[in-house]
């Protein structure tokens, strides 16, 4: 067979088998389940994650997420916790310990001590059957057919299958926390994600606001857009209110169509009702408004009044693009 050929239909038996799997999650949720979310919204505490090996890795990363969603968590190695780690967990945090198996030699002694403990025990498993299973006071069922590892020995499928059923456990408890995008920022103020969600238009805003009224002539249009260096400037009426606005590619078209420019005003060049944004909205609204109608700066207003020119340039420099 050919070599490519066997690749891919291995990669693709590996997504299937992960994606069915997956997808029989669904009819494994049960009273259990909402039980397990009731109890942590109830908790005073955190929720405390061990596993060993590869079902440690995939506590890890479930823990992250919690904590990235509202719900504080921290991970516990099951094999530390029987060394020390123990004293991590208070009277009121909800433990859960993940395994394929449920019957692991580390499970099998920490379980006893959580329950000597008195925490809420969930465990996550795919062995319903198991010591784990039978101890735990919620089973979150992650059962599968088989791991996509053709020896069926590889965690594959099951550690998927765990991750899965944590993200779903994760959003259930962020949408019943009512956790809003506000939220997300700030558990996220790092790297452009975080950018996008609280940096405002008004951020990156410059105090020198190019301007000149509709009765202005060329001269003064052109050296109003170099100078302040923005690519464009507004036009007001003699009300001080937005008319239009002149970029420096509507001059440019402007002498290619006549050199007789002399007597030419403000008012005849401008483009009519530019697209604006308010200063208060979030960057990345204006990012997509510049995208949506092919433009490079909008104009910033603060109510009626001019407040700036937000420029693509400037949201490139901070990484939202």
């Amino acid at each position: 067979m050919n070599l490519a050929k066997n690749i891919k239909n291995t990669a693709a038996r590996v997504l299937q088998n992960e994606a069915d799997a997956i997808i029989q999650l669904i009819d494994y949720l049960d009273g259990d389940f909402e039980a397990c979310v009731e109890r942590i919204l109830a908790s005073k505490g955190r929720v405390v994650i061990t596993g060993v090996g590869k079902s440690g890795l995939i506590a890890s990363k479930i823990v992250a997420t919690l904590n990235s969603t509202g719900t504080p968590a921290l991970f516990m190695h099951a094999a530390d916790a029987i060394h020390g780690d123990l004293g991590m967990i208070q009277d009121e945090d909800v433990v859960i310990c993940i395994s394929k198996s449920g019957n692991t030699p580390e499970i099998k002694v920490l379980v006893p001590l959580l329950k000597k403990r008195g925490s809420s025990l969930v465990a996550l498993v795919s062995n319903t059957q198991s010591y784990l299973a039978e101890q735990a006071d919620f089973v979150l069922n992650a059962t599968i057919g088989e791991e996509a590892c053709p020896n069926n020995l590889a965690p594959t499928t099951s550690t998927t299958a765990h991750l899965a059923l944590g993200d779903a456990l994760a959003v259930c408890l962020l949408e019943a926390r009512g956790f809003t995008p506000d939220d997300f920022a700030m558990y996220h103020p790092g790297g452009s994600l975080g950018k996008q969600l609280y940096l405002r238009v008004s951020d990156l805003l410059s105090g020198d606001i190019p301007v000149v009224s509709s009765g202005a002539g060329l001269a003064e249009v052109i050296l109003e857009i170099s100078g302040k260096r923005l690519g464009a400037t507004s036009v007001i009426n003699e009300d001080e209110n937005l008319v239009g606005i002149i970029t420096d590619g509507d001059l440019r078209r402007m002498l290619q169509k006549s050199l007789n420019i002399a007597h030419i005003t403000a008012g005849e060049i401008m483009t009519r009702h530019p697209k604006t944004i308010s200063k208060d909205e979030f960057a990345i609204r204006a990012l997509n408004m510049m995208r949506n109608h092919n433009i490079t700066q909008l104009v910033a207003m603060d109510g009626e009044k001019i407040a700036g020119f937000i420029h693509i340039h400037e949201l490139m420099k901070e990484g939202i693009v």
